[in-house]
């Protein structure tokens, strides 16, 4: 019987955990918040295309409520 946890991986990239190791820990948790704020970028752009009438505050708003699961809001 095989295991359900025999995933598939992506081949390591060895050069990009070299240069990953030689960030100090900050330098790390900035290039994770850098990434993101380009996703929340992505996802209000995706947004605004969508919806181009709603207004910046209103685009960030469903931003939130996508991101963030909240109890009894519906869309």
């Amino acid at each position: 019987m095989k295991s359900d946890l025999n995933l598939l991986f992506d081949p390591i990239d060895w050069q990009q955990l070299e240069l990953l190791a030689c960030l100090t820990p900050a330098q790390r948790v900035l290039l994770g918040m850098q990434a993101q704020a380009f996703a929340r970028a992505a996802l209000r752009g995706t947004l605004r295309r969508r919806f181009p009438k709603l207004s910046q505050s209103e685009l960030n708003m469903k931003v939130l409520a996508y991101l963030t699961p909240l109890r009894g809001y519906k869309e």
